[in-house]
């Protein structure tokens, strides 16, 4: 009898650390990968993030979705077939699970965006899915290019990325019912080719970032392609990293960071922060304390209201006195000649900074403020956006690219590393060579 209540107790020690051990495990990597690819097929560049899409227990399919910073939920153009039963799928066919309005979850989404102006169409609970007795639920997404409303219907989806060490990405991680819309396909006027999605990476409690483990839910950062190398993919990383870029296999792009504070405003989802001053050659351009900065992805060029354009082009204008003027070239109004009867002229221009918050500087080299129109054009790749508009400055993706951004969604704070060209790498230089791992 003794012998047995030593071996029972045993045995629930053994349990008991078993079960403890389980409950501290912590999986590896807690990061997240996905490829970002830039699309030059529209009117302006823009970017894609590449997502597998789980269409029930059928298969996997990637998906590029067009990276919305100011978005409140995901929508993609998957309106193929209603399931009423998670097995009953046909085979190969495209299946996804509605939410019904009477779901909690109907009203939490539809009450935590904006769309309400008169082109939006009203959202009611009348309409009932085919083969289905319930009723849907109607949600209004807003093109971010057109600005033009339609309706569409929320559904329970199934996205997978990637995890990574930094280096690598290595096994892929589902996140299911997760909610995200089915758009018909007019909603999507003038998207690239192939872009079938609009992928939220707000502050919306509904962003994709979301719905991932707690590690991965509190930072992303971006680092978008340049326009030299379309074919090489940028980076989106969900986590805190670490995170490597060749040539520098030891070295964190992190270490190479400033951050400045994320500001936040009540009528947005996007992200704001705070400039006090643009910088040319050693000439500070103050910004009115009331004038907002908005972070933009589905904006190609930072765009200034009217009267701090006018100072910007103004002061760039004289510090590039030397370099011969040629005609504007639309959206641009100040372009140069790069070629002078057949002699190619340096673009020896200054370059010019962001001022921030507690003095740091966002560096904006030649990469990023020239834009390359012809052999023998280029055009500061800066917009009048108006004398009315509603940010003071909005910063495009011409601005970021081959710059790492971070959003840190915890701490609210905003880390760019100006140029990677300075370091001797650029946001094409992550490893997306695959490697299968098995915890």
């Amino acid at each position: 009898m003794l012998l047995l209540l030593q071996f029972s107790v045993l045995l629930l020690a053994f349990i008991s650390q078993e079960y403890e051990s389980i409950a501290q495990y912590v999986p590896p990597y807690t990061t997240m990968v996905s490829p970002v690819h830039k699309h030059i097929d529209v009117a302006t560049p823009l970017y894609s993030v590449q997502i597998d899409t789980l269409w029930e227990i059928t298969r996997i399919t990637p998906a590029n979705f067009l990276i919305d910073i100011d978005a409140p939920f995901i929508w993609h153009d998957c309106i193929q077939q209603w399931n009423k039963h998670l097995v009953s799928c046909p085979m190969y066919r495209r299946c996804i699970s509605p939410v019904s309005c009477e779901d909690l979850q109907c009203t939490k989404v539809r009450s935590y965006y904006s769309y309400k102006n008169p082109s939006c169409p009203p959202e009611t609970n009348t309409s009932r899915l085919p083969g289905l007795g319930s009723c849907s639920c109607p949600v209004n997404v807003m093109n971010p290019l057109t600005k033009s409303c339609t309706q569409a219907l929320l559904n329970y989806d199934d996205l997978i990325v990637n995890t990574t060490n930094g280096r690598n990405p290595f096994n892929a991680s589902p996140f299911s019912t997760l909610n995200a819309a089915c758009a018909p396909s007019s909603a999507f006027k003038y998207f690239p080719a192939n872009v079938t999605g609009v992928m939220a990476l707000s502050l919306s409690p509904y962003a994709f970032q979301t719905f991932f483990k707690q590690a991965a839910k509190k930072i992303l950062a971006l680092c978008l392609p340049n326009s030299r190398n379309t074919s090489a993919p940028g980076v989106l990383f969900y986590g805190d990293g670490p995170y490597y870029f060749h040539p520098h296999s030891n070295v964190d792009i992190t270490s190479f960071l400033s951050y400045t504070p994320l500001l936040k405003r009540l009528d947005s989802f996007g992200y704001f922060i705070r400039v006090n001053a643009i910088v040319i050659k050693q000439r500070s351009i103050e910004i009115p304390t009331k004038a907002t900065t908005k972070l933009s992805t589905t904006t190609a060029y930072t765009t200034l209201r009217t009267d701090i354009y006018n100072r910007v082009v103004r002061r760039f204008s004289k510090v590039t006195k030397r370099i011969p003027l040629a005609k504007p070239v639309t959206p641009f109004k100040l372009c140069f000649r790069t070629f002078v009867n057949g002699t190619r002229v340096g673009l020896k221009v200054p370059d010019i900074s962001f001022s921030l918050q507690d003095g740091k500087k966002w560096i904006v080299s030649t990469a990023n403020s020239m834009k390359q129109i012809t052999k023998h054009v280029a055009c500061l790749a800066f917009i009048d956006g108006g004398a009315t508009s509603e940010h003071g400055i909005e910063i495009g993706t011409f601005q970021f690219e081959d710059n790492f951004v971070v959003f840190d969604l915890e701490k609210s704070i905003f880390g760019f590393s100006s140029s990677l060209l300075k370091k001797q790498t650029s946001c094409a230089n992550f490893n997306f060579t695959s490697i299968k791992r098995w915890y």
